[in-house]
């Protein structure tokens, strides 16, 4: 059996799979985000550990015996202080947490933000977890100097595993910012620069490295054969990528969440003009020798959220009382054809390829006759002209997308998925396991096991389920509406601005 242990922003889960492929154990856990008066967006990062010990737990109970192989994926960006134990003295400084906006502009302006992405595929941003690093030793100088390591999630529970060392992997060290791309090694240049000491940061090594067994009294107590193997994972995106089978350029993920993010894979570093100034980040695949890089909508599976539970009481109240989920009823009941209104989804500031946090969200084109169902429609078109948006930008990089495989939330929405393949113009399709995040670290934990040789394994392994093609005479319409939208942004920017 292959445990695959996704550790996210908002929830651990834990899955056991067969080498086929069949799902033998499934938990999941909720977890909290600790939102400071400063606004920072921290977590305690041993409440997480316990949480992924109760799903790993729960997980395995009746085939714990049989897990050999294990393996992991995890948030990106967080960082945690622990000390020589492995235990975490400080909060989890989250991947959102964006405090460190000076050393932002420090990195820019000592090193070159062109520079630093050409190096290390990462251009300069708060979320960074090298950047968030540079805040804590100049403004936490104690934290920094008692930390043993400064970890992310990866090395954090890989360690708490029982690894021989503190490891992390390719795909999480190349997106610190600190990372040679190149070389695949710490950045030497970059860390002396701003006087980083490299042996306070893990070893890097690949995806798909046995990096020891785990510990025996902590088999012991959550059912696991004490020879498991703990094997290093990924970034949940490369995780995620793996497990949906995008193992190949023209492939691309979409994960819909609460924020939404397509990921797609290529063979050679892609560190140009567009690549940068469309804040695509260009990291290491889970796979070897792939890279990936993908778009971010930060509204995904947050916006129908937000306004569902605004504007739709009427709509909970009946779906209660009928027994229907609201999404569900809220969708029966939207517009068949094009909204006719559109929607500005940057309620969190614009994604990629623009990242402008100043940008707010809007609803445009309202007439007496609009109703909240016309909104809701226009919600969800947002979102896949978004994805066009990028796609569009994404081919100016070389980088081209044939055909999408949809995880998540969104995966669950049969109209949300047909309007994708009408507005994008190319085939949506759905997968059998849709908790790709889980089953990918799993197929890694195998592929370290002697399970699973090379891509046509995993091809064979990843079924998919539904394909959702364009339709004509849909697509033609959003064909004449896309222009409206893509030019919105720059018409409302100085408005939004003043506003």
């Amino acid at each position: 059996m292959l445990l695959g242990i996704d550790v996210g922003t908002t929830g651990a889960k834990a899955m056991v799979f067969t080498p086929e492929g069949e799902v033998k154990g499934y938990a999941f856990e909720e977890y909290g985000i600790i939102y400071t008066p400063e606004g920072y967006a921290e977590q305690d990062a041993e409440a997480v550990w316990q949480a992924a010990k109760r799903v790993i737990k729960k997980a395995v109970s009746g085939c714990g015996g049989e897990v050999k192989s294990i393996s992991l994926s995890v948030q990106g960006d967080a960082v945690i202080a622990i000390d020589r134990s492995r235990k975490a003295i400080s909060r989890a400084h989250l991947g959102m947490d964006y405090r460190a906006k000076t050393e932002v502009k420090e990195c820019e302006e000592q090193f070159g933000a062109k520079e630093i992405f050409r190096h290390t595929g990462m251009r300069p941003h708060p979320m960074n977890t090298f950047v968030k690093i540079l805040w804590i030793k100049k403004h936490d100088r104690r934290l920094y100097d008692r930390a043993h390591k400064f970890v992310t999630y990866a090395d954090f529970i890989m360690g708490k595993l029982g690894s021989d060392s503190i490891v992390i992997d390719y795909t999480m060290a190349s997106r610190t910012q600190a990372f040679d791309l190149k070389n695949r090694t710490w950045s030497k240049e970059i860390l002396e620069k701003y006087g980083v000491d490299e042996a306070k940061l893990a070893i890097p090594a690949a995806s798909g490295v046995i990096v020891g067994k785990i510990e025996r009294k902590l088999a012991e107590e959550l059912g696991i054969s004490k020879e498991a193997v703990l094997v290093t994972g990924g970034h949940d995106q490369t995780c995620a990528a793996v497990g949906a089978g995008i193992t190949r350029e023209g492939m691309a993920l979409d994960s819909h969440g609460t924020a939404e993010v397509i990921s797609t894979v290529f063979e050679a570093p892609k560190l140009g003009d567009v690549m940068f100034e469309s804040f695509y980040p260009c990291y290491i695949h889970a796979l070897p020798e792939m890279y990936v890089t993908f778009s971010l909508n930060h509204t995904g599976g947050a916006l129908l959220k937000w306004f569902a539970e605004e504007y739709c009481l009427t709509d909970r109240q009946e779906a209660e009382r009928e027994g229907k989920g609201l999404y569900e009823t809220i969708i029966a009941r939207m517009p068949q054809d094009l909204s006719p209104v559109m929607f500005l989804p940057y309620l969190n500031g614009s994604g990629t390829p623009t990242c402008d946090l100043r940008m707010k969200g809007a609803v445009l084109g309202l007439t007496m006759s609009t109703n909240r169902y016309d909104i809701a429609r226009a919600v969800l078109e947002s979102l896949c002209y978004e994805m066009r948006i990028n796609l569009n930008q994404m081919q100016k990089a070389d980088i081209h997308v044939e055909n999408i495989r949809c995880v998540g939330g969104g995966a669950r929405s049969p109209l949300g998925l047909q309007m994708k393949a009408d507005i994008l113009g190319i085939p949506v399709t759905t997968l059998k396991v849709r908790e790709a995040a889980c089953f990918g670290a799993a197929i890694v934990a195998g592929r370290a096991a002697g399970i699973y040789r090379g891509t046509k394994d995993i091809e064979r392994l990843v079924q998919t389920d539904v394909v959702y093609e364009p339709r004509m005479d849909m697509q033609k319409k959003y064909e004449e509406r896309y222009p409206v939208y893509q030019g919105l942004y720059a018409a409302m920017r100085d408005t939004m601005y003043r506003l």
